[in-house]
């Protein structure tokens, strides 16, 4: 889940641009709704944000992988056998809905194929350092903070 909250920040200033083209934006996270609930209200967060929790889904689009394939060591995520570490990784998905209400799978990005959500993260690229991703894990959990803990210094996770 930590991936999606990471992205999460950079979504409510879009919705009305959406829905005024006719567009829904839903998160989706494995984790129960009572802890996505809480969560949600302490960002402050608008966008609708639902559960999969106990549900295929989140396997469904490989994004979530089991117990075995983390022992294995693989799993199928965008679109190659590849190595996993994590129970959960990120990805986007697009379903459209007919008139006929039949619902159709349109499109998926997963890995860096995600990042465009991240408005930052597209800005940064455009300055002369960068992202300056230049921590431990050379990637944005190094240094992007939730925007209510950017003043927590001693906050050592970006998730918590």
């Amino acid at each position: 889940m930590c991936r999606l909250l990471l992205r999460a920040d950079h979504i409510d200033g879009t919705l009305v641009h959406l829905e005024h083209h006719d567009v829904s934006f839903v998160a989706v996270s494995h984790a129960p709704l009572a802890e996505i609930e809480a969560f949600q209200q302490r960002m402050g967060w608008r966008f609708k944000w639902v559960s999969s929790y106990l549900s295929d889904f989140n396997y469904d689009y490989h994004v979530s992988f089991t117990q075995d394939q983390l022992a294995g060591g693989t799993a199928l995520y965008n679109y190659e056998q590849r190595p996993v570490d994590s129970e959960e990784m990120p990805g986007t998905s697009v379903f459209a809905r007919n008139a006929a209400g039949e619902i159709f799978h349109t499109y998926s990005a997963y890995g860096r194929g995600d990042e465009t959500i991240l408005g930052t993260y597209m800005l940064l690229d455009m300055t002369p350092k960068g992202r300056n991703e230049t921590g431990p894990a050379f990637n944005l959990s190094d240094w992007v903070k939730h925007h209510d803990r950017y003043d927590e210094a001693a906050k050592a996770s970006c998730c918590e």
